[in-house]
């Protein structure tokens, strides 16, 4: 099966996501605090940090589906400008129809970024389905696209560089930088 990876890059208004093992490398640190209490935290890429804000620039809007709870989420969600928030979701169906009735994005104009089984439901409804390169390799079967960067290492960017490019935002980001 051929697909225009550019071409159903080109129609997305909504980037969604997984977040461990796609915004993250899927580790969780358990940290004790003071008092003796168990705290988890997680580590984000920074350039996937900077490459989804300018995703809002361009009115792309941003979210996360996560079947886990974690407040460094919720902090690196609010940083980066995300517009939906959903933790504690493995059943992700129905996220994804809230988030649609919300947005009104139609399911061809939108982007799903998972690695595991659990993101495999809603890659099958969205228009342009994405697994990182260290997804199961059940979740890279039925995706449109690979990335060739693992979660938390640069997957997230990657995605938001191929949407901004197969939309022209590209150029002008450069020239903001004075790049090229």
């Amino acid at each position: 099966m051929s697909v225009d990876i550019q071409k159903l890059a080109s129609r997305v208004k909504l980037l969604l996501m997984d977040v461990d093992g796609v915004m993250t490398d899927a580790k969780l640190y358990n940290v004790p605090g003071p008092d003796g209490q168990i705290f988890e935290t997680k580590a984000f890429d920074a350039q996937d940090g900077i490459a989804l804000q300018w995703l809002s620039w361009k009115g792309i809007r941003t979210g996360l589906i996560s079947g886990r709870v974690s407040p460094a989420t919720d902090e690196r969600a609010r940083q980066c400008k995300f517009a939906y928030i959903y933790q504690g979701h493995i059943e992700k169906i129905p996220i994804l129809e809230e988030i649609l009735a919300d947005c009104g994005a139609a399911r061809e104009e939108v982007a799903y970024i998972g690695d595991d089984l659990t993101d495999a439901v809603v890659m099958r409804r969205v228009g342009l389905a994405i697994a990182t390169a260290n997804a199961r390799p059940e979740v890279k079967g039925i995706a449109h696209y690979v990335t060739s960067s693992p979660g938390g290492r640069g997957a997230v960017r990657e995605v938001c560089e191929l949407l901004l490019k197969a939309q022209g935002h590209w150029p002008e980001l450069l020239r903001k930088y004075e790049i090229g």
